[in-house]
């Protein structure tokens, strides 16, 4: 079984450079890692939102749905990639496909930090069978996650669409990092001093601080 080791949204040497180091001072330098880490998971967790760098996510969604304005219930010139897709939709009966799917991974803040690619697009239709979709002929914005297929692309609804990308916050934004470490030293108090709080931290307010600054990035 693989291992979880995503890129921590703070460092190891952030957090002992600052008035947490004492929390971790008894740790190996794997366990101090291996806090980063955690900490990193349960930020993500809280916000319903991955925000450290992902490779190779796999995302299946139905497609059911089409913007009204791209209908074309009126002729339009077409290039001829577009007026094939389209002869070939009006030979098998529908006329309307989809143009738009959205990716569940995309920035709440701060998109010129975020980096994100797609690596495939597969659709999987429940008659004309199976397409993969050349990458480069689609529309990927993403800081809003939003994907716009080439006109003509034939996508019926209730199309399978599964879409393997990459994304995540390149250069981590100061008040994740700060997150992060609030969420790593609440972990590593509750570790330390489960029961009295004699170590003079209290978990509960620093988890507190730390969901307090995750609120921006939140999935609505």
């Amino acid at each position: 079984m693989a291992a979880d080791t995503p890129t921590p949204l703070a460092t190891v040497a952030s957090f002992t450079e600052g008035p947490f180091a004492n929390l971790v001072s008894g740790y190996s330098a794997q366990a101090q890692s291996n806090l980063m880490l955690q900490a990193t998971r349960a930020c993500e967790s809280a916000c319903d939102r991955r925000l450290a760098p992902f490779t190779g996510v796999v995302e299946t969604q139905r497609a059911d749905a089409m913007d009204i304005e791209d209908a074309m219930d009126a002729y339009v010139p077409l290039d001829p990639t577009s007026q094939l897709g389209f002869s070939r939709a009006q030979s098998l009966g529908s006329t309307l496909l989809i143009r738009h799917f959205w990716v569940r991974e995309h920035p709440a803040r701060y998109p010129e930090l975020w980096s994100g690619s797609i690596a495939s697009i597969s659709l999987y239709r429940s008659y004309s069978g199976a397409q993969a979709v050349s990458v480069g002929t689609v529309q990927y914005e993403p800081d809003s996650g939003h994907v716009r297929f080439a006109l003509g692309t034939f996508v019926p609804p209730g199309t399978t669409i599964q879409v393997t990308y990459s994304g995540g916050y390149a250069t981590v934004p100061a008040d994740l990092v700060q997150a992060c470490q609030y969420m790593a030293a609440s972990m590593a108090v509750k570790q330390l001093d489960p029961v009295d709080g004699r170590s003079g931290h209290d978990p509960d307010a620093l988890r507190t601080g730390a969901l307090e600054m995750l609120v921006p990035y939140t999935r609505r």
